[in-house]
């Protein structure tokens, strides 16, 4: 019997460890990716489903800030899952485990996985820090086992875990409906700017939030024509202006600290304040990378914060992704 020869090539721009056959093929062995955060620019509810679920229209945005997902091949048959978070679930209640799991019973794969996370995104916090770990861990098994899925087909599989996971496949500023599901990429997407994140040391139930709201009587909603056209024109002060979240009516009132935070950023030169998600956590726009760390300094003394940070929107390199090339087992690019 005749070994396969192989070399093992550490690729420095890509953070990958591959297997290169004699033959010239590449075998992904481990894998590094960035699961970055989102924001919601705006967010309104326009309506709910007969089985319960509310109706979206709202932009989201990719920032800078992500935690670290390390992953890995396994002989066996298992799913290994560590965090640098000793309370954080490793188990089938993580969204990440999920994902690996899903992977592995949808394509047959024989192997098992290690996935190791270095959570930098706070918890519950508005922020989709397990959409978007969950999210990675798919990106991930695709490479890994080569398996050539597009970006389409991974936005598939993601929303049978979650409404907001296949955004977190696609990421950018992206204009999302339905539940979450109906997807639209904004053709000028959100100017660069750097972006404040102030999260007060709440959980806050995304459930009980939408439970609570009392949608039909929303008196003002967001303007989200008027927000596209505001990206289109480069105009973040204008953006600022429109920033506008339906969910703060419920969240703000059981945590009015928010709006306490929302007033000292817009005092210390934000060019607007809005709460993410379900929250509770605050971000603000700021076109002055020097305004904006202050800021955070600030704000993070001020009101006694663990989680207050600087950091910056994200844009999307979709002509680098290999999901959105699809070249099966020939995936160059870093999830980055």
């Amino acid at each position: 019997m005749v070994a396969c020869l192989f070399y093992v090539v550490y690729n420095i721009h890509n953070k990958n460890v591959y297997s290169i056959e004699k033959t010239g093929g590449y075998t992904v062995r481990e894998i590094r990716l960035k699961a970055r955060a989102k924001i919601n620019l705006t967010l309104d509810v326009t309506g709910k489903r007969e089985d319960g679920y509310h109706l979206l229209e709202t932009i989201m945005q990719t920032v800078a800030l992500y935690d670290g997902i390390y992953m890995k091949k396994l002989e066996k048959p298992v799913i290994k899952l560590k965090t640098n978070l000793p309370w954080l679930p490793t188990d089938a209640r993580n969204l990440a485990w999920k994902a690996a799991n899903l992977m592995r019973e949808t394509f047959g794969i024989k192997e098992g996985v290690f996935i190791e996370i270095d959570k930098r995104i706070p918890v519950a916090a508005g922020l989709a820090g397990g959409s978007t770990d969950c999210a990675a861990v798919l990106v991930g098994m695709n490479r890994l086992f080569g398996l050539g899925l597009s970006e389409a087909q991974l936005e598939e599989v993601a929303g049978r875990l979650g409404s907001d996971i296949p955004y977190c496949i696609r990421r950018g500023t992206v204009l999302c409906e339905g539940v979450g599901e109906v997807m639209t990429n904004v053709v000028h997407s959100c100017p660069d700017c750097y972006v404040v994140l102030a999260k007060l040391p709440v959980s806050v139930s995304t459930a009980s939030v939408y439970k609570q709201l009392r949608w039909q009587e929303i008196e003002q909603h967001p303007d989200t024509k008027a927000m596209l056209k505001a990206m289109e024109e480069k105009d973040v002060a204008k953006m600022g202006k429109l920033l506008s979240n339906v969910l703060e009516t419920v969240t703000i009132e059981l945590h009015p600290r928010i709006a306490k935070i929302k007033a000292r950023l817009m005092e210390l030169g934000a060019e607007g304040a809005l709460m993410s998600g379900s929250g509770p956590t605050v971000f603000a726009l700021f076109t002055d990378r020097a305004k904006a760390r202050k800021a955070a300094a600030l704000v993070k003394r001020e009101f006694a914060l663990k989680d207050c940070l600087a950091t910056r929107t994200y844009r999307v390199r979709r002509e680098l992704r290999g999901e959105h090339n699809n070249d099966r087992n020939k995936i160059q690019h870093q999830y980055k």
